[in-house]
């Protein structure tokens, strides 16, 4: 789906008031029927994962999660969860304890989940936790060396719809997947490519996911490759995009295609003409040397 910059804002203007998790997201379709919830949940992700973003609305996102990590992470509000879960649990160790204590203090599921186990492992282990091992007890809570506390971390992980090993396996997967898509989508159009892997066997440091071996017309413009992106392009993920990947891209194997296919803002697709094309779709209209429609 392609938004324009002032629903994207919008969208974005509501974000800053609901916190990260899946109780929000049900509040967000209700107010944009119109709108997937798979486009609200790359939307989400963006502003969970997005450092420098350059719109209004971002900014004020950017700066609710900032200060609120701040705040949840000092000592006075660390020892003030840790105690709450502790008490929490003893009346009810079945309860999603720690679940409600994120959603009532405005804080991510996960990182909540973090904080309590990084202040449970200080406590019960002679050393400090290493960062590897808290993150292996996220992946894997059964590792947790507290049935109650592992049930409640694990209620915390399977609940967050923005951080945690579950969304990163959950954006692997979908990357993944919409890279398979693409390529069954190029052999059913029969249009000869090389994959990004066979493209690095042959010394390639840096390249899209797919090289055209015979270049395709798409809406009156050449394309030499195509991108995959299984999320939504924003302003600073896009401007990102260009500066990282996409230029270096124009500039080894001439202008291509990016999918963004989540959808985009509509006024990014501004470089057509410089040879950096946008769709939301594999598309329909491809035109091959023989001057046919693939």
């Amino acid at each position: 789906m392609i938004l324009t910059k002032a629903q994207y804002e919008e969208i974005a203007q509501c974000l800053v008031s609901v916190p990260p998790t899946r109780q929000s997201l049900r509040k967000l379709k209700q107010r944009f029927p119109s709108i997937s919830r798979s486009l609200f949940i790359a939307v989400v992700w963006l502003f969970n994962t997005t450092p420098f973003p350059q719109s209004s609305a971002f900014c004020l996102v950017v700066k609710h999660i900032k200060r609120t990590h701040a705040k949840h992470h000092t000592s006075e509000a660390i020892e003030s969860y840790y105690q709450r879960y502790l008490n929490g649990v003893v009346k009810n160790g079945a309860a999603p304890v720690l679940l409600d204590l994120a959603n009532e203090v405005d804080y991510a599921p996960s990182l909540m989940a973090r904080l309590i186990l990084e202040r449970f492992l200080q406590e019960h282990e002679e050393t400090a936790p290493s960062k590897s091992v808290i993150n292996s007890m996220l992946r894997d809570p059964s590792q947790i060396p507290d049935g109650v506390l592992a049930n409640q971390v694990y209620q915390c992980i399977v609940n967050d719809c923005c951080y945690g090993p579950l969304v990163d396996c959950i954006k692997h997967a979908i990357g993944h997947e919409h890279e398979v898509l693409l390529r069954d989508l190029l052999l059913e159009k029969n249009l000869s490519f090389l994959d990004e892997d066979q493209l690095r066997a042959k010394g390639y440091d840096k390249t899209p996911d797919f090289i055209l071996q015979v270049p395709v017309a798409v809406e009156g413009h050449i394309i030499h490759w195509i991108e995959s992106k299984a999320s939504f392009g924003d302003e600073c993920s896009h401007h990102a995009y260009l500066h990282d990947q996409f230029w270096s891209y124009w500039n080894r194997f001439g202008p291509g295609l990016v999918i963004y296919w989540y959808g985009f803002i509509q006024e990014l697709d501004c470089n057509r003409e410089r040879g950096i094309l946008l769709k939301a779709c594999f598309p329909t209209n491809i035109v091959t040397l023989c001057h046919s429609l693939a």
